[in-house]
């Protein structure tokens, strides 16, 4: 079974790395208080340039943390979690059963 506790460890690292950043952390929360949001709104509740922003965006979206709906010509951004609580849900119950002695 330890195989498949590293294996559900090292399937999360890119979550990880994508919950990581403390940037991506503060879009996670503004998009938690009001969600969607454009771009631009976000970045007037950052320090970050939009571009930077955006480049936040892409990696969370890469991650299935949050999701694109098309209005016009605006994207707004909502969060998509349940895939990451999912498989975080996973590794603490592989980590609960084949490691806590």
């Amino acid at each position: 079974m330890a195989k498949q506790a590293i294996d559900v460890f090292r399937a999360c690292i890119p979550l990880f790395n994508a919950l990581s950043d403390p940037a991506r952390q503060d879009i996670i929360l503004s998009l938690a208080e009001r969600e969607p949001l454009s771009v631009n709104e976000i970045a007037e509740q950052s320090n970050l340039s939009r571009p930077a922003i955006s480049h936040h965006l892409k990696i969370m979206r890469d991650n299935n943390l949050v999701k694109i709906e098309q209005k016009g010509t605006q994207r707004y951004y909502s969060l998509s979690l349940d895939q990451s609580v999912q498989q975080l849900k996973q590794l603490i119950d592989i980590v609960e059963s084949e490691c806590i002695l």
